[in-house]
């Protein structure tokens, strides 16, 4: 049996949330908005992160999850 690894799917919905709220954070002005929007796309790239070290397909995506979780982390601090 040889397992398929895949390096690259169909975005699942964090990611698309991340986008549009990444997105959203360059159009808005400084304000509540830009920071709701800026909350928003750390919580749904967190979730990705997450959701990809728990249930990942492969080793490959599991250590994707854990290396983006640690950046967004830092990069927050």
């Amino acid at each position: 049996m040889s397992k398929k690894i895949e390096y690259f799917q169909k975005p699942n919905l964090p990611l698309i949330v991340w986008f549009v709220a990444m997105i959203l954070t360059h159009i808005l002005p400084y304000g509540q908005l830009n920071f709701a929007a800026s909350l928003i796309a750390f919580g749904s790239l967190f979730t990705w992160a997450w959701l990809e070290i728990f249930d990942g397909d492969n080793n490959f995506r599991r250590v994707l999850g854990v290396l983006v979780l640690v950046f967004i982390i830092v990069n927050r601090l």
